[in-house]
């Protein structure tokens, strides 16, 4: 697929994020996909997604890239999709801080750039673990990648899904992260909680996935490229 696959945005546009008044949470609801199949429980533990990783059938990402809003040349970066190994199995999500220069203040996957000394994809996806929220590489077990995401700030994303032992430490970088939490990898993998957005801004259209989730009397808002990459999860585990 071509690193751009989406048309650019027109160059004096700024991305939502940066909006003053922009709140994604207040743009309504396009359609909710409840009439898609959930992922069955069967195959949300361990051992099936290490199988579906071994052995997985044909598929495609329904989601390659945002619309790009900046002529900055293109750069790496991983993510780590780190899956808890709880009971009923969770994902690690972080929230980036506020004085970031891009997603600042998103639920987000922790990652980031990668680095001239990375081995690979998953070498900068378990590196920025480690410096954003304390994760011990040693505490992970990397099954695999998925397809990259281009986001619109331009970073060529690879997404590593990792399975994390439920007693790791986490010691939390406040540079760079705000908050820690979990979410159960069932209601993400539940598209009845996946939303479609539309929003209008300066006569061009744009479109996300977002996945509210209410956690105790806070509300977790996956939005933006972090639900898109886990609804291209989806496509692969129920494919």
């Amino acid at each position: 697929m071509p690193i751009d696959p989406i048309p650019p945005l027109p160059a004096d546009l700024p991305p939502l994020s940066k909006q003053p008044d922009f709140d994604p949470r207040k743009v309504p609801v396009a359609g909710i996909d409840a009439h898609l199949p959930a992922v069955a429980r069967e195959a949300l533990v361990p051992g099936a997604i290490r199988q579906r990783f071994r052995t997985a059938p044909p598929w495609e990402p329904e989601i390659w890239a945002e619309r790009r809003f900046t002529d900055r040349q293109p750069a790496l970066a991983s993510v780590l999709v780190p899956i808890v190994m709880r009971d009923e199995p969770t994902v690690l999500l972080t929230e980036r801080a506020t004085h970031l220069k891009t997603h600042s203040g998103q639920v987000a996957f922790p990652g980031g750039k990668r680095d001239d000394t990375d081995a690979d994809e998953a070498h900068t996806a378990l590196r920025e673990a480690e410096e954003e929220i304390g994760l011990d590489a040693g505490r992970v077990e990397v099954l695999g990648s998925m397809p990259t995401f281009t986001t619109g700030t331009r970073f060529i994303v690879t997404p590593v899904v990792g399975l994390v032992q439920p007693d790791a430490p986490l010691r939390l970088n406040p540079h760079e992260v705000a908050n820690a939490f979990e979410v159960p990898l069932r209601f993400l993998m539940d598209p009845s909680h996946h939303r479609r957005h539309v929003f209008e801004f300066m006569g061009v259209q744009r479109e996300w996935f977002s996945m509210p989730y209410m956690d105790g009397a806070e509300e977790r808002f996956i939005w933006g490229a972090t639900a898109a990459m886990l609804r291209n999860f989806y496509r692969f585990l129920s494919a």
